[in-house]
């Protein structure tokens, strides 16, 4: 009975765990919108209104044409749902409003099936109404909004009910009338322009909001599944013409989603003749540019032709280089692709050299831009931004990490799994850095068979019956008992409130089990071992609406993001009831909630997650040095070294509260014994304890640590530590070496040290064009072995150097430093090694590779961390405060995606 209860509802809400796919959600817009305001709208403001809501707009009717029978749906939206009104002699119209003096109907000639088979998915809706009713004694209720048949057959209406206004609702637990209805307050009807709204979430919660102001608020259970495809969409009346109404329409909006208390609050500031434009706030020319031109560019020339490389003299990648051209004369002339080299090259196919020839529409599109003007938007091409082109943006649906999932098992139930989670699961793979990144994050069937392990050994840990004490006082196995602790339990477990047919899953197993003679410990025992499996547990489900557009995220799904970013684990009681009051949502009440986080010893422990994920610290575990080159290695030093690392990282971000740039050149550290005598230092005493090494020569900065030193390998490459500093530290990009070619390091000998192999290496043409981006990089870490010990000379005798220069990406002149010290220093002082972090901080917080589209958002997350002190805890909160988190947007991603 265990495996057959608890397996049978792991499909819960995301479909099965292996095979397939599973949706995601995340991702930005950017609306621009300006209104005109009714001159009559209370508490109006003078001046043009904000920007109304626009995510997840089905239909808007703002009766802009002031003459005719039909009224334009002028949302943009799919195929527009227009009204016809059947009796012109009974309305008035003028610009801006439409007002119904008499009995007519106004309505969609054919069903609505789109507006009904977008809420039927995403289970939510929005209706919104500016409106000036006739009397406050019409009842019904007259029908304002309705999508019906007759009077006693909906989807929903909105109507008057004498002073009220009342709605009802279909779902699968209401009648086919939509009862019970919800009605505001008394009186917040009147015969003035009022704005009214009512919204529905998921989990069933109703809201009538008048004027901006919350009237009522209550819970109607069900899903709109149950919706009939057959209906249309009305004004006025009934689809019967036996419920009329009278009064003036000045707009009328329908979501599939429910709008949020500020969003409401931001429409009505709106006004009632709020127009919506367009959503993109970039100007075409820029747009075109950033989102395909320089992706073009990045991809096809700034191999050959950026600021380190410019061969031909040409450097593809600022404005002002490009449009001066290079040896050969002018490559861009705006305006005039005929006149421009780089056209010339690439219309005959002599450029990208040494690559495939341009696709016929990138050509088209490269001719049609500079003959358009050449707009250039952007002061650089970063090659890095568009590394990752092709996946999709937002919020990932990601299944939790193995820490994570030991986390959020303690905080949830109270058990600690640690040593068993890290026995029986699966170990997580990196990909593209990390290892919570979530297309990498599969489920096999070894994972399932371990989490169902895992669920008996951690509620035979429980005391189960303390446990649903929390939740309910009775042990009864009766429904109504039964359904009401797994609402209540069901919504800690997994992170938000369930929906009608989890619950009754759910209450099928407790009835499986008194049927067999179980009793409520028992019937608790497999449910709780049942969430335990469930993918709301095992991932971090969000809802999944599925119409691709955006808008802001829900207030349990912000919970759950706010978390795991944070803490790496579940929400606590705070954060569900804020969740439940609706606060995460008003950014007044959010920052102080992210403050109270960032003070809990969680958040330290989840930003040394990071720092061991970003330097790959767990490779220490399997590193081999030849023992005949390093006999003083063994595992007790290379946990040293990684435990110095974690340290540090603790000491700087957290205690002293520094910059996260000041990790490449603190003049402190944590050494043990064992690690300090390695260094060449003094032992100061047991255990790991505080060195300040501001004196010793060559100490400083996560760079002399040997946990990163050891990128190098045994020969201490400069071809591996330089391309560690390229890629983790200065976010540049290089191509892969040629297939077939030999990268087996070059051994010194007497006059000939790495830097010297290097050197030979970067005078080699068909070798230099690329190794000049990153072996430079490592010239002042030559004096550093494989395992971080520091030497003047190496074992052949050969003085060993410490000066070179740094070439930053996007920087036109590379910058010289005599000593390792001076590297670090230009290092930590380096813009752009300040905002690599901020993009590698961020993509461990979203669990998804960072594309270009996300570059403008986190250009502002990096600008409010530095101006908040560039600490780890500004930058988390730049982070969870940006659209990248308060934003979702569902998209399918498929677990291929890295592939």
């Amino acid at each position: 009975m265990r495996i057959a209860a608890c397996l049978a509802v792991l499909g819960i809400a995301a479909g099965v765990l292996v095979g397939g796919s599973l949706s995601g959600a995340g991702g930005i817009q950017s609306v621009a919108a300006a209104s005109s305001v009714a001159p009559d709208a209370p508490a109006q403001p003078s001046s043009p209104g904000p920007a109304r809501a626009r995510a997840g707009l089905q239909a808007l009717y703002d009766f802009s044409l002031s003459s005719g029978a039909i009224v334009k749906d002028v949302s943009g939206v799919g195929q527009p749902v227009d009204l016809r009104i059947a009796n012109l002699a009974s309305v008035r119209r003028a610009k801006g409003s439409l007002e119904v003096r008499g009995p007519t109907l106004i309505r969609s000639d054919q069903p609505a099936s789109r507006i009904i088979d977008s809420v039927r998915r995403s289970g939510e809706i929005t209706i919104e109404v500016w409106l000036r009713p006739a009397k406050t004694t019409l009842t019904g209720p007259a029908r304002i909004v309705t999508l019906s048949r007759n009077a006693n057959e909906r989807n929903f209406t909105l109507g008057q009910e004498g002073d009220r206004f009342e709605v009802r609702f279909r779902t699968t637990q209401t009648t086919t009338n939509g009862i019970p209805a919800i009605n505001s307050a008394p009186k917040t009807l009147s015969t003035n322009l009022t704005h009214v709204v009512y919204t529905r979430d998921r989990s069933g919660r109703t809201r009538i909001y008048v004027n901006g102001k919350q009237s009522v608020e209550q819970t109607i259970s069900g899903a709109p599944s149950n919706w009939n495809g057959s209906f249309r969409l009305a004004l006025a009346n009934e689809l019967t013409n036996d419920r009329p109404w009278q009064g003036t329409y000045y707009l009328v909006a329908l979501y599939n989603r429910d709008l949020l208390p500020r969003e409401v609050q931001q429409n009505f500031r709106a006004g009632a003749r709020a127009s919506l434009l367009a959503q993109n706030s970039l100007p075409p020319g820029a747009r075109i540019f950033e989102t395909q031109i320089a992706p073009l560019l990045a991809k096809r020339c700034l191999e050959c032709h950026d600021a380190t490389t410019k061969k031909g003299g040409l450097d593809l990648s600022r404005k002002a280089s490009a449009l001066a051209g290079g040896k050969s004369g002018r490559a861009i002339v705006p305006g005039n692709a005929a006149a421009s080299l780089l056209w010339k090259l690439v219309e005959t196919n002599k450029m990208p050299q040494g690559g495939p020839p341009l696709p016929a529409r990138q050509k088209q599109l490269l001719r049609q831009w500079i003959d358009a003007g050449a707009t250039w938007s952007v002061e650089v091409i970063d090659p890095a931004i568009f590394a990752h082109e092709g996946r999709a943006t937002g919020i990932w649906v990601q299944r939790l990490t193995v820490p994570e999932y030991i986390e959020t098992v303690r905080a949830a139930v109270g058990v600690d799994v640690a040593e068993e989670a890290r026995r029986l699961l699966p170990k997580d793979l990196r990909a593209d850095g990390f290892s919570n990144t979530a297309y990498n994050l599969n489920v096999d069937l070894k994972h399932v068979q371990a989490y169902a392990r895992l669920a008996e050994l951690i509620v035979g840990r429980m005391n189960v019956e303390a446990f649903a004490a929390k939740y309910s006082k009775s042990k009864r196995l009766t429904d109504d008992n039964m359904r009401a602790l797994i609402a209540k339990m069901g919504k800690w477990l997994l992170r938000g409130p369930l929906q009608d047919h989890e619950i009754a899953t759910y209450r099928g197993i407790s009835t499986t089990v008194a049927g067999a003679g179980g009793d409520f410990k028992e019937a608790v025992s497999y449910i709780i071992e049942a969430m335990l499996q469930s993918p709301r547990f095992i991932y971090r489900i969000e809802s999944q609406r599925g119409d691709g557009t955006a808008w802001p995220v829900g207030e349990y799904e912000l919970a759950s993001r706010l978390s795991y970013i944070i803490w790496g684990g579940p929400p606590d009681a705070e954060l569900m009831r804020a969740a439940d009051a609706g606060e995460l949502t008003d950014g007044k009440s959010l920052g102080p909630q992210v403050a109270r986080m960032l003070q809990d010893s969680r958040a330290m422990v989840r930003s040394t997650q990071f720092i061991y994920e970003w330097l790959d610290l767990g490779r220490m575990d399997s590193l081999r040095p030849n023992p005949k080159r390093f006999p003083q290695w063994d595992a007790h030093l290379a946990a040293d070294m990684r435990e110095e690392t974690l340290a540090f990282f603790k000491e700087v971000a957290w205690a002293q509260k520094r910059p996260l740039s000041d990790l490449l050149n603190a003049q402190v550290t944590y050494l043990t014994p064992r690690l300090a005598r390695h260094y060449g230092l003094k032992p100061k005493g047991p255990g790991m304890m505080r060195y300040d090494v501001s004196s010793v020569p060559g100490r400083g900065g996560l760079l002399t640590q040997g946990s990163v030193l050891t990128v190098g390998g045994d020969d201490a490459s400069m071809v591996t530590r330089g391309l560690f500093i390229l890629h983790d530290l200065l976010r540049g990009t290089v191509k892969d070496p040629p297939a077939g070619i030999d990268t087996t390091p070059v051994p010194t000998k007497r006059g000939l040290s790495q830097r010297k192999i290097a050197e030979q290496r970067l005078a080699n043409k068909s070798c230099g064009g690329c190794h000049s981006k990153f072996e430079p990089l490592a010239f002042g870490l030559e004096r550093y072995d494989g395992l971080g010990a520091y030497f003047t000379k190496d074992g052949h005798g050969n003085k060993l150097r410490e000066d070179g220069e740094i070439l930053f990406p996007g920087q036109a002149k590379p910058v010289k430093y005599k000593t390792s010290a001076e590297l670090m220093d230009l290092l930590a002082g380096s813009e752009r090694v300040q905002a690599s972090l901020t993009w590698k901080v961020t993509q461990f917080a979203l669990g998804r590779p960072l594309v270009a589209a996300d570059a403008r958002i986190i250009e502002k997350i990096h600008q409010s961390a530095q101006k908040n002190g560039g600490t780890y805890a500004s930058l988390i909160t730049a982070i969870v405060m940006s659209d990248l988190v308060q934003m979702t947007r569902t998209e399918t991603i498929s677990t291929e995606a890295g592939q």
